[in-house]
């Protein structure tokens, strides 16, 4: 039985373009538009559902409507050989009549011939400035269900600074240098101090040790004969006036 032809409109037809630098999310539009008067069932996956988030990844397109899928790619190093590997298909098939309550029974109670699928390769686009890397061509993978939450980023520890470090060491030496330096000019500061006490100790000892005056032996002994002639002087006055009593009387 040949298979049935796909009912969506599917924009790009073929491919989806991911344009780099690759070093963070990058996402590509896939828009789904059902032109049929009844409801669309539809679910997308990818051959390398680890590095796709999809949303949404499944859901139901009501007749003459349009449905916008985001695929976006996950951060990753680029490699060239990789440009056409990941691939897409979106699947679809009419809806039941009446309400749905699961689209999972849905999708495990339909037989193949009433599936639906359109395949789109992804192409990856580097700037012309970045370079490329070799790197060996993995085996090509089988369709997968993708998920519809963005994979956790994981944490990367940022490198010591050794700008830091440096910068932390010279501060260190300095706050040690200033240290000393005060140091230094206190032990100064006393060392004039006592400069200063022992000068004014050194003339005060300078000053209680000078002796008094005293006369010299020679100054002694020249004294009473610098006096002599006066001595000399009163006794023969005094005798004079002896004799002179005598013959008065």
């Amino acid at each position: 039985m040949s298979k049935l032809e796909q009912v969506l409109k599917i924009e790009p037809p073929n491919e989806l373009r991911f344009r780099g630098p690759f070093t963070d999310v990058v996402t590509s539009d896939l828009l789904l538009q059902n032109p049929s008067e009844r409801r669309v069932c539809f679910k997308v996956k990818t051959t390398a559902p680890k590095r796709y988030c999809v949303r949404p990844n499944s859901g139901i397109i009501d007749p003459n409507s349009t449905v916008t899928v985001a695929v976006m790619l996950q951060p990753f190093d680029y490699d060239p050989n990789e440009k056409n590997k990941h691939k897409f298909m979106v699947q679809t098939l009419f809806a039941p009549d009446g309400p749905i309550e699961s689209q999972e029974n849905v999708w495990k109670d339909i037989s193949a011939d009433q599936l639906m699928d359109s395949k789109l390769k992804c192409v990856f686009e580097l700037p012309v400035e970045a370079a490329p890397k070799t790197v060996n061509i993995p085996p090509e993978e089988p369709f997968a269900d993708v998920t519809t939450t963005t994979p956790e980023k994981v944490a990367v520890t940022p490198k010591t600074n050794s700008v830091n470090v440096e910068v932390r060491k010279l501060q260190e030496d300095k706050k040690r240098l200033e240290q000393e330096v005060n140091r230094l000019l206190h032990e100064n500061s006393g060392l004039k101090e006592e400069g200063v006490r022992l000068r004014k100790v050194a003339m005060s000892d300078t000053v209680s040790g000078t002796p008094a005056y005293q006369p010299t032996e020679s100054t002694v002994e020249q004294l009473p004969l610098n006096n002599i002639p006066s001595i000399v002087y009163l006794i023969a006055a005094i005798i004079l006036g002896l004799i002179l009593g005598k013959f008065i009387l």
